[in-house]
């Protein structure tokens, strides 16, 4: 039975994920301009996060109306199934204002509080990475078939490529450069996407070493976190700790220890 709903969460989620992320990248206007803003003035909303929020929502409440949801947006349901959804509808929305292509739709669903399910939708690169949990992660793209997903083998960390991101609170991302300037001698080098979710879906795929972040909400993580330990990541926060807003850090085995010793002496959880 668990198998079964499983599956069905799935191919839930996938749905929504291909319906909204054809809103995000059909519907998009012209000139789309910044609805609200939330942490800072450049932490921004538009009306498209807001539009395709209420579609994931209100199709998964048709097929399942007693699950609950945890949404960026605003979606906040207790529900009486035991399943809850975590929803970013626009992962990246910095980037998606400014037409860059780096940006996802990213849907988990919750079973009794883990993770069981995580779809994460790239519509610009025709990527679509999708886990559950004790059966692997897998991917479509611009390639035949499936691809099943799995971290490349450590490097020294030295050697490794590690993704980051940066909050949008002044005092916060001061901080987070001075770390990253202390890092970035330790490492092979860091890019910095502007979407949480398609990092770690690319750590899972092998593009990267590593990855972390600080100031990350569960919505903009669910997804991507399961996809990525399905594809042999380990990931966590400070060490002894989950992912958490405090921190995040994923990596290969290998190169996740060393990442996340640096990353707790040199501060990455506070200011």
């Amino acid at each position: 039975m668990t198998d079964a709903l499983h599956t069905e969460l799935l191919q839930l989620a996938l749905q929504a994920a291909a319906r909204a992320g054809e809103l995000l990248r059909d519907g998009r206007p012209a000139d789309l301009a910044v609805a609200a803003t939330k942490s800072s003035p450049i932490d921004v909303v538009t009306e498209m996060d807001i539009a395709a929020e209420k579609l994931i929502t209100g199709l998964i409440a048709d097929r399942r109306p007693d699950d609950g949801f945890l949404g960026e947006e605003g979606a906040a349901t207790e529900g009486t199934s035991g399943i809850r959804w975590v929803i970013d509808p626009l992962d990246g929305t910095v980037n998606y204002l400014y037409s860059l292509p780096t940006w996802a739709v990213s849907i988990a669903a919750e079973q009794d509080g883990e993770v069981v399910v995580g779809v994460v939708a790239a519509p610009m690169r025709g990527e679509t990475f999708r886990a559950i949990r004790g059966r692997g992660a897998w991917a479509t793209g611009n390639w035949a078939g499936e691809r099943k997903l799995a971290c490349r083998p450590a490097p020294p960390l030295d050697q490794a490529l590690v993704a980051t991101g940066f909050n949008y609170v002044t005092e916060v991302r001061t901080h987070q450069a001075d770390v990253a300037r202390r890092l970035i001698p330790r490492l092979r080098d860091i890019r910095r996407s502007g979407s949480a979710a398609v990092d770690l879906c690319d750590l899972a795929a092998g593009r990267l070493d590593g990855y972390y972040e600080r100031g990350l909400n569960a919505w903009d993580f669910a997804a991507g976190d399961l996809i990525a330990r399905e594809a042999g990541a380990l990931t966590g926060g400070r060490p002894g700790e989950p992912p958490s807003g405090d921190l995040t850090v994923a990596a290969t085995p290998g190169v996740f220890e060393p990442l996340q010793r640096l990353l707790d002496e040199f501060g990455a959880w506070h200011d």
